[in-house]
């Protein structure tokens, strides 16, 4: 597998950084402060070719994307190096590989493969009904599976489902909306800033406690506008039927591959390991502390995930669509996105005195008192476009980022971050991984799914009015 020949490359060439483990004093430290919106340019640069080239230039995009994404990597990287040294240069580029893009795709790739090993069998009609109701299955089961695992499982039963349907982009509009998003917003499993959080000492069911109103309030308008909507298409339709639904061979309703359930509990169990068991073991790569519990963490996904390809039939696999497509897609873009955004991390982290301290500002009164309103909509904002997991991280550090004081005096506050990093992350493509992995399936099954700049059309119109109640009613 193409994907798998790459991450290999990747970690022998990292190898050798191990024996270079510094005992010298002290790491390499980027100030953010240090750093002008200029450096912010490859990764604007990065979204732009995103947005832009898929439509301009479809054929040149498909076949370059990975090379794209290196170009706006090295962009960054090889000024960064003439300008800073390459000391600091491999040590911001390890830090990112190691502790962010690693831990991110090998998840990614574990959720990818187990659940797409679990196939829907039966004739599934994508009627209003039945496509409500695998949003709201796949809402529900986002929180406690992931919202990657729960996006992996059902975006293909939505897609076969509706596959005799003419309007099929809403349905997958709104499933990136609450399955890949809204819906993983009640415990730490559910979205990277939650995790995060938890990480940082916030109790596992502080955001079931917390999250639980925002969360219904803005699954069950969203729900309701999809019904309305799709209901009104599925008329206009006809009220199609799809053809042979009589000659499926008499196939019940039911699942192939149930072996990638158990898989899944594995996969939910090694998260949850790295997060409440701490042996405080950690390699040193280059200045770089990389714990035992994320390095087991990790491994053990990676045989999880070559335990669902051997366990699998690989004609479940061929009758569920699967092809590794997507995952390749997401890795390639991804490791260009993490490293031309390491600057603009640093320098939301520099707050007041980093280029961005206007930012920074707007979330305090004059008394020194948090916006609340302000932490949500900037956390979210920002969310849209960087990483949501740092950007969380960001926010939670400028409110005090002491757990214990956050989840009482300043509820509200961390609340504010926590709905705005994950609810946001709805708004473009690139605000939470899922939402590029299931536009690459629908793309892939033939959905013609909107450009970059078309999704934030439909996301800017449905969503940000529903945030402003979010807003009015919560915050």
């Amino acid at each position: 597998m193409l994907f798998t020949k790459l991450l290999t490359l990747l970690a022998t060439l990292l190898l050798p950084c191990v024996a270079v483990a510094s005992s010298a004093a002290g790491a390499p430290h980027l100030d953010g402060a240090a750093l002008s919106s200029i450096w912010v340019l490859p990764f604007a640069c990065m979204l732009l070719s995103i947005a832009i080239l898929p439509l301009v230039a479809p054929h040149f995009w498909h076949h370059h994307f990975g090379k794209i994404s290196l170009f706006w990597a090295l962009c960054f990287l090889v000024p960064f190096t003439v300008k800073f040294g390459f000391s600091l240069a491999l040590y911001e580029t390890l830090h990112a590989l190691l502790l962010e893009y690693f831990p991110f795709i090998i998840l990614l790739l574990t959720l990818f493969t187990v659940a797409g090993g679990v196939r829907l069998t039966g004739s599934l009609v994508g009627t209003p009904v039945i496509n409500t109701l695998i949003l709201v299955i796949g809402t529900a089961l986002a929180s406690w599976m992931g919202t990657t695992g729960a996006a992996m499982l059902l975006i293909r039963p939505l897609l076969r489902a509706n596959a005799h349907r003419k309007y099929k982009i809403h349905s997958v509009v709104f499933f990136i909306f609450l399955v890949a998003n809204i819906g993983g917003s009640l415990t730490p499993l559910g979205d990277p800033p939650l995790f995060l959080g938890f990480l940082q000492g916030v109790d596992f069911f502080w955001t079931t406690k917390h999250m639980l109103l925002p969360m219904l309030f803005t699954a069950t308008v969203l729900t309701g506008i999809y019904f309305i909507l799709d209901t009104y298409l599925f008329g206009k339709e006809g009220r199609p039927s799809p053809e042979g639904a009589d000659a499926c061979g008499g196939e019940k309703l039911g699942l192939d591959g149930k072996v990638n359930l158990i898989l899944l509990i594995g996969v939910i169990g090694a998260v949850l390991l790295s997060g409440m068991w701490n042996p405080h073991v950690e390699f040193n790569v280059y200045h770089v502390h990389v714990e035992l519990q994320n390095v087991v963490r990790d491994v053990l996904l990676l045989i999880i995930t070559g335990l669902s390809l051997k366990l699998t039939d690989n004609e479940c696999r061929r009758l569920n669509d699967f092809n590794w497509f997507p995952i390749q897609e997401v890795g390639k873009l991804f490791i260009g996105i993490f490293l031309s955004m390491i600057p603009a991390i640093a320098i939301l982290k520099a707050g007041k005195d980093g280029a961005l301290a206007s930012v920074i500002n707007m979330v305090t009164d004059t008394n020194g008192e948090p916006v609340n309103v302000m932490y949500f909509w900037l956390t979210g904002i920002l969310s849209s476009f960087l990483d949501n997991a740092p950007t969380y991280l960001v926010f939670f550090n400028t409110a005090g980022g002491d757990a214990a004081h956050l989840m009482g005096d300043m509820a509200s506050t961390l609340l504010a971050v926590s709905a705005g990093a994950v609810f946001m992350g709805a708004n473009t493509y690139i605000g939470n991984a899922p939402n590029f992995m299931v536009r690459a399936i629908a793309e892939d099954q033939g959905v013609k799914m909107p450009s970059f700049f078309g999704y934030m059309a439909w996301s800017f119109g449905i969503l940000i009015p529903i945030f402003l109640m979010v807003t009015f009613i919560f915050f």
